[in-house]
Protein backbone atom coordinates (compact mmCIF):
# COMPACT_ATOMS: atom_id res chain seq x y z
CA UNK A 1 0.00 0.00 0.00
CA UNK A 2 2.82 2.35 0.87
CA UNK A 3 3.86 1.94 -2.89
CA UNK A 4 0.44 3.25 -4.02
CA UNK A 5 -0.02 6.16 -1.52
CA UNK A 6 2.11 8.72 -1.90
CA UNK A 7 3.26 11.27 0.62
CA UNK A 8 3.12 13.89 -1.83
CA UNK A 9 -0.65 13.29 -2.07
CA UNK A 10 -1.93 13.81 1.28
CA UNK A 11 -3.83 16.60 0.40
CA UNK A 12 -5.28 14.77 -2.57
CA UNK A 13 -6.86 11.94 -0.01
CA UNK A 14 -7.55 14.96 2.25
CA UNK A 15 -10.34 15.60 -0.11
CA UNK A 16 -10.94 12.68 -1.79
CA UNK A 17 -12.70 11.36 2.04
CA UNK A 18 -14.25 15.04 2.34
CA UNK A 19 -12.78 15.65 5.03
CA UNK A 20 -13.12 19.49 4.38
CA UNK A 21 -17.06 18.68 3.87
CA UNK A 22 -17.99 17.40 6.77
CA UNK A 23 -22.01 17.60 6.43
CA UNK A 24 -22.25 14.29 5.04
CA UNK A 25 -20.22 12.68 8.14
CA UNK A 26 -22.63 14.94 10.44
CA UNK A 27 -25.40 13.63 8.97
CA UNK A 28 -24.89 10.29 9.44
CA UNK A 29 -23.65 10.59 12.86
CA UNK A 30 -26.54 12.39 14.52
CA UNK A 31 -29.20 9.41 13.90
CA UNK A 32 -26.87 7.24 15.51
CA UNK A 33 -26.16 9.04 18.13
CA UNK A 34 -29.65 9.66 18.36
CA UNK A 35 -30.65 5.68 18.47
CA UNK A 36 -27.00 5.40 20.97
CA UNK A 37 -28.80 7.85 23.36
CA UNK A 38 -32.62 6.28 23.15
CA UNK A 39 -32.14 2.55 23.29
CA UNK A 40 -30.82 2.91 26.88
CA UNK A 41 -32.72 6.31 27.89
CA UNK A 42 -28.90 7.09 29.20
CA UNK A 43 -25.56 8.40 27.95
CA UNK A 44 -24.02 5.17 26.56
CA UNK A 45 -20.57 3.36 27.48
CA UNK A 46 -17.48 5.53 26.51
CA UNK A 47 -16.26 2.86 24.42
CA UNK A 48 -19.50 2.29 22.32
CA UNK A 49 -19.79 5.52 21.54
CA UNK A 50 -16.33 5.83 20.00
CA UNK A 51 -16.59 2.45 18.06
CA UNK A 52 -19.52 4.05 16.59
CA UNK A 53 -18.03 7.60 15.76
CA UNK A 54 -14.92 6.44 14.49
CA UNK A 55 -16.82 3.37 12.54
CA UNK A 56 -19.33 6.38 10.75
CA UNK A 57 -16.24 8.48 10.56
CA UNK A 58 -14.23 5.54 8.07
CA UNK A 59 -17.74 4.13 6.89
CA UNK A 60 -18.33 7.63 5.57
CA UNK A 61 -15.07 7.80 4.15
CA UNK A 62 -15.08 4.85 2.60
CA UNK A 63 -18.58 6.04 0.91
CA UNK A 64 -17.43 8.95 -0.32
CA UNK A 65 -14.43 6.98 -2.01
CA UNK A 66 -16.14 4.40 -3.81
CA UNK A 67 -18.68 6.72 -5.15
CA UNK A 68 -15.81 8.48 -6.95
CA UNK A 69 -14.43 5.65 -8.37
CA UNK A 70 -17.99 4.46 -9.83
CA UNK A 71 -18.88 7.86 -10.78
CA UNK A 72 -15.66 8.85 -12.40
CA UNK A 73 -16.44 9.32 -16.03
CA UNK A 74 -19.91 11.08 -14.91
CA UNK A 75 -18.22 13.47 -12.65
CA UNK A 76 -16.09 14.91 -15.21
CA UNK A 77 -18.93 16.11 -16.99
CA UNK A 78 -20.76 17.83 -14.15
CA UNK A 79 -19.67 21.23 -13.48
CA UNK A 80 -20.26 20.77 -9.29
CA UNK A 81 -17.74 17.48 -9.83
CA UNK A 82 -15.31 17.65 -12.38
CA UNK A 83 -12.59 19.51 -9.69
CA UNK A 84 -12.66 16.24 -7.97
CA UNK A 85 -9.43 14.89 -7.24
CA UNK A 86 -10.28 11.50 -9.25
CA UNK A 87 -11.72 13.08 -12.66
CA UNK A 88 -9.39 15.63 -12.44
CA UNK A 89 -6.73 13.40 -12.68
CA UNK A 90 -4.71 14.03 -9.32
CA UNK A 91 -5.01 10.98 -8.04
CA UNK A 92 -4.85 7.54 -9.33
CA UNK A 93 -7.81 5.14 -9.84
CA UNK A 94 -5.09 2.55 -7.98
CA UNK A 95 -4.84 4.95 -5.14
CA UNK A 96 -8.81 5.13 -4.69
CA UNK A 97 -9.13 1.92 -4.20
CA UNK A 98 -5.95 1.39 -1.85
CA UNK A 99 -7.69 4.20 0.17
CA UNK A 100 -10.87 2.20 0.07
CA UNK A 101 -9.82 -1.02 1.03
CA UNK A 102 -7.70 0.57 4.34
CA UNK A 103 -11.03 2.23 5.08
CA UNK A 104 -13.21 -0.82 4.84
CA UNK A 105 -10.35 -2.64 6.81
CA UNK A 106 -10.16 -0.41 9.60
CA UNK A 107 -14.07 -0.30 10.04
CA UNK A 108 -13.95 -4.04 10.17
CA UNK A 109 -11.54 -4.01 13.12
CA UNK A 110 -13.45 -1.67 14.78
CA UNK A 111 -16.83 -3.35 14.37
CA UNK A 112 -15.70 -6.29 16.02
CA UNK A 113 -15.45 -5.09 19.26
CA UNK A 114 -18.93 -4.87 19.76
CA UNK A 115 -21.56 -7.69 19.73
CA UNK A 116 -22.28 -10.41 16.83
CA UNK A 117 -25.45 -9.75 16.05
CA UNK A 118 -24.57 -5.92 15.32
CA UNK A 119 -21.47 -7.26 13.25
CA UNK A 120 -24.21 -9.25 11.22
CA UNK A 121 -26.32 -5.71 10.91
CA UNK A 122 -22.46 -4.25 9.80
CA UNK A 123 -22.67 -6.37 6.55
CA UNK A 124 -26.09 -5.45 5.81
CA UNK A 125 -24.67 -1.83 5.85
CA UNK A 126 -21.75 -2.38 3.99
CA UNK A 127 -23.73 -3.67 0.95
CA UNK A 128 -25.75 -0.61 1.02
CA UNK A 129 -22.20 1.26 0.94
CA UNK A 130 -21.47 -0.57 -2.21
CA UNK A 131 -24.50 -0.37 -4.01
CA UNK A 132 -25.56 2.83 -3.68
CA UNK A 133 -23.23 4.58 -6.13
CA UNK A 134 -24.74 1.90 -8.93
CA UNK A 135 -28.25 3.00 -8.44
CA UNK A 136 -28.25 6.12 -10.02
CA UNK A 137 -27.62 4.02 -13.57
CA UNK A 138 -30.92 1.71 -12.67
CA UNK A 139 -33.45 3.61 -10.53
CA UNK A 140 -34.88 6.74 -9.89
CA UNK A 141 -34.68 6.28 -6.62
CA UNK A 142 -30.80 6.17 -5.43
CA UNK A 143 -32.16 8.58 -2.55
CA UNK A 144 -34.32 5.72 -0.87
CA UNK A 145 -31.17 3.55 -1.17
CA UNK A 146 -28.74 6.19 0.28
CA UNK A 147 -31.41 6.87 3.29
CA UNK A 148 -31.08 2.78 4.18
CA UNK A 149 -27.29 3.26 4.24
CA UNK A 150 -27.64 6.68 6.66
CA UNK A 151 -30.09 5.00 8.90
CA UNK A 152 -28.50 1.55 9.45
CA UNK A 153 -26.68 3.29 11.87
CA UNK A 154 -29.73 3.60 14.21
CA UNK A 155 -30.63 -0.41 14.64
CA UNK A 156 -26.71 -1.46 14.88
CA UNK A 157 -26.63 1.19 18.25
CA UNK A 158 -30.06 -0.04 18.89
CA UNK A 159 -29.19 -3.87 18.98
CA UNK A 160 -25.55 -3.13 20.77
CA UNK A 161 -27.15 -1.06 23.63
CA UNK A 162 -30.46 -2.75 24.08
CA UNK A 163 -30.01 -5.86 22.79
CA UNK A 164 -33.16 -5.69 20.83
CA UNK A 165 -34.86 -4.18 18.00
CA UNK A 166 -38.30 -2.76 19.67
CA UNK A 167 -41.25 -0.76 17.46
CA UNK A 168 -39.38 2.67 18.58
CA UNK A 169 -36.28 1.73 17.14
CA UNK A 170 -38.24 0.99 13.43
CA UNK A 171 -40.44 4.09 13.70
CA UNK A 172 -36.53 5.87 14.54
CA UNK A 173 -35.23 3.85 11.15
CA UNK A 174 -37.89 5.24 9.27
CA UNK A 175 -38.00 8.62 10.46
CA UNK A 176 -34.49 9.36 9.71
CA UNK A 177 -35.20 7.48 6.27
CA UNK A 178 -37.88 10.01 5.20
CA UNK A 179 -35.42 12.92 6.23
CA UNK A 180 -32.80 11.55 4.14
CA UNK A 181 -34.89 10.70 0.75
CA UNK A 182 -35.84 14.72 1.59
CA UNK A 183 -32.63 16.25 2.18
CA UNK A 184 -30.76 14.11 -0.16
CA UNK A 185 -33.77 15.27 -3.27
CA UNK A 186 -32.67 18.75 -1.96
CA UNK A 187 -29.27 17.77 -3.31
CA UNK A 188 -29.82 16.21 -6.11
CA UNK A 189 -32.44 18.99 -7.14
CA UNK A 190 -29.09 21.50 -7.51
CA UNK A 191 -27.77 18.69 -9.95
CA UNK A 192 -30.93 17.96 -12.34
CA UNK A 193 -29.77 19.91 -15.21
CA UNK A 194 -26.20 18.05 -15.82
CA UNK A 195 -28.35 15.01 -14.59
CA UNK A 196 -30.58 14.94 -17.21
CA UNK A 197 -27.78 15.28 -19.62
CA UNK A 198 -25.79 12.55 -18.45
CA UNK A 199 -29.20 9.92 -18.34
CA UNK A 200 -28.56 10.26 -14.03
CA UNK A 201 -31.45 9.50 -12.37
CA UNK A 202 -32.61 10.62 -9.11
CA UNK A 203 -35.71 11.52 -7.10
CA UNK A 204 -35.66 15.21 -8.09
CA UNK A 205 -35.99 14.28 -11.57
CA UNK A 206 -38.64 11.58 -10.26
CA UNK A 207 -40.75 13.64 -8.58
CA UNK A 208 -40.33 16.47 -11.24
CA UNK A 209 -43.07 19.48 -10.75
CA UNK A 210 -43.90 17.84 -7.34
CA UNK A 211 -40.81 17.77 -6.00
CA UNK A 212 -41.05 21.02 -3.27
CA UNK A 213 -44.37 18.99 -1.98
CA UNK A 214 -43.15 15.69 -2.03
CA UNK A 215 -39.73 16.52 -0.09
CA UNK A 216 -42.63 19.06 2.90
CA UNK A 217 -44.69 15.62 2.96
CA UNK A 218 -41.50 13.96 3.70
CA UNK A 219 -40.11 16.49 6.56
CA UNK A 220 -43.58 16.34 7.70
CA UNK A 221 -43.85 12.37 8.24
CA UNK A 222 -40.10 12.88 9.74
CA UNK A 223 -41.57 14.94 12.54
CA UNK A 224 -44.53 12.92 13.05
CA UNK A 225 -42.69 10.00 13.53
CA UNK A 226 -40.19 11.37 15.88
CA UNK A 227 -42.65 12.67 18.02
CA UNK A 228 -44.43 9.37 18.05
CA UNK A 229 -40.71 8.03 19.10
CA UNK A 230 -40.89 10.77 22.21
CA UNK A 231 -44.17 9.50 22.90
CA UNK A 232 -43.43 6.03 23.32
CA UNK A 233 -40.49 6.48 25.14
CA UNK A 234 -41.72 9.37 27.46
CA UNK A 235 -39.21 12.27 26.58
CA UNK A 236 -39.20 15.21 28.55
CA UNK A 237 -40.77 18.74 27.29
CA UNK A 238 -37.10 20.02 25.64
CA UNK A 239 -37.46 16.97 23.04
CA UNK A 240 -40.50 18.64 21.49
CA UNK A 241 -38.99 22.02 21.55
CA UNK A 242 -36.52 20.62 19.76
CA UNK A 243 -38.82 19.26 17.06
CA UNK A 244 -40.70 22.97 17.10
CA UNK A 245 -37.18 24.17 16.11
CA UNK A 246 -36.71 21.50 13.53
CA UNK A 247 -40.18 22.24 11.95
CA UNK A 248 -39.41 25.82 11.52
CA UNK A 249 -36.02 24.81 9.56
CA UNK A 250 -38.19 22.61 7.11
CA UNK A 251 -40.10 25.77 6.51
CA UNK A 252 -37.29 27.75 5.74
CA UNK A 253 -35.76 24.90 3.70
CA UNK A 254 -38.91 24.84 1.42
CA UNK A 255 -38.29 28.74 1.03
CA UNK A 256 -34.98 27.79 0.05
CA UNK A 257 -35.60 25.61 -2.52
CA UNK A 258 -39.08 27.70 -3.68
CA UNK A 259 -37.33 28.98 -7.03
CA UNK A 260 -35.20 25.97 -7.54
CA UNK A 261 -31.87 27.60 -7.87
CA UNK A 262 -28.80 25.14 -7.49
CA UNK A 263 -26.63 27.22 -4.88
CA UNK A 264 -30.06 27.97 -2.70
CA UNK A 265 -30.95 23.84 -3.20
CA UNK A 266 -27.31 22.87 -1.88
CA UNK A 267 -28.11 25.43 0.96
CA UNK A 268 -31.16 23.85 1.61
CA UNK A 269 -29.39 20.56 1.88
CA UNK A 270 -26.46 21.85 4.34
CA UNK A 271 -29.23 23.07 7.00
CA UNK A 272 -30.24 19.44 7.95
CA UNK A 273 -27.34 19.19 9.59
CA UNK A 274 -28.43 21.72 12.12
CA UNK A 275 -31.65 19.74 11.97
CA UNK A 276 -30.09 17.06 13.24
CA UNK A 277 -28.31 18.91 15.83
CA UNK A 278 -31.26 19.97 17.36
CA UNK A 279 -33.01 16.70 17.38
CA UNK A 280 -29.84 15.26 19.11
CA UNK A 281 -29.63 18.17 21.85
CA UNK A 282 -33.51 17.94 22.30
CA UNK A 283 -32.98 13.89 22.86
CA UNK A 284 -30.11 13.73 25.16
CA UNK A 285 -31.40 16.88 27.22
CA UNK A 286 -34.73 14.83 27.73
CA UNK A 287 -33.34 11.57 29.24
Amino acid sequence: MQSILKISNLRAYYYLLRINQPSGLFLLLWPTLWALWLSGLNTPPLKIFLVFVLGVFFMRSAGCVVNDIVDLKIDGHILRTKERVLPSGEISIQEAKFLYIGLLLISCCLVCNLHFLTIYLSLFGLVLTCIYPFMKRYTHLPQVILGLSFSWGIPMAWVEVSNSITITCFLLFLANLCWVVSYDTQYSMADRADDLKMGVKSTAILFGCYDKIIISLLQLVTLLLLTLVGLLIGLHLIFYISILIACVLFIYQQVLINNREPDLCLKAFMQNNWVGLIIFIGIASSI
